[in-house]
């Protein structure tokens, strides 16, 4: 549990540190990240840190996409395969990191329309007005994802050595 409370911390301190950055943050690396390593039970750090970001910036509108947003890419990364080769997680980690990030306005869009009454033009403008974001996104999700495979190795091989699983 101390582990996941780490995790949680480590998601919250970096957004907070990365806020002068629109869009640039370790979250999406740090979501594979512990669902690569505890699969299932990274919903506990995830979902820590949504409940710490409510508590810090306040359970707003903007909130509730976060309840469920970074759960897409955690099931993502859940429906590949756990132990894939090497060569291939240096190549599909960063992709799938990258294309969450490029998302990222689409996936939101739904909340936002549910609680505006957008109508789907309205959606559209929305998620087009946004577009921007998304791909500073999408390019620094590319950058940061390429740490899933080496970060996912170094903690599997630590839990090893102090006999957790």
């Amino acid at each position: 549990m101390v582990l996941f409370a780490m995790f949680a911390a480590l998601m919250f301190t970096s957004k907070i540190i990365m806020e002068a950055f629109p869009n640039i943050h370790l979250l999406g690396m740090l979501v594979m990240l512990t669902t690569v390593v505890f699969r299932k039970k990274a919903l506990i750090p995830l979902y820590l840190y949504v409940i710490v970001q409510g508590i810090y910036a306040g359970f707003a509108p903007w909130w509730v996409p976060y309840t469920y947003v970074w759960t897409v890419l955690w099931g993502i990364t859940m429906l590949m395969p756990e132990n894939m080769p090497p060569k291939a997680a240096m190549i599909v980690y960063p992709i799938i990191c990258s294309l969450h990030g490029f998302a990222f306005g689409v996936l939101y869009a739904p909340a936002q329309a549910l609680m505006y009454g957008f109508n789907f033009e309205q959606t559209l403008v929305w998620i087009s007005t946004g577009l921007m974001f998304d791909v500073i996104h999408g390019i620094s999700n590319i950058f940061t994802g390429m740490l899933v495979l080496p970060l996912s190795e170094l903690i599997k091989r630590l839990l090893r050595q102090f006999g957790r699983n």
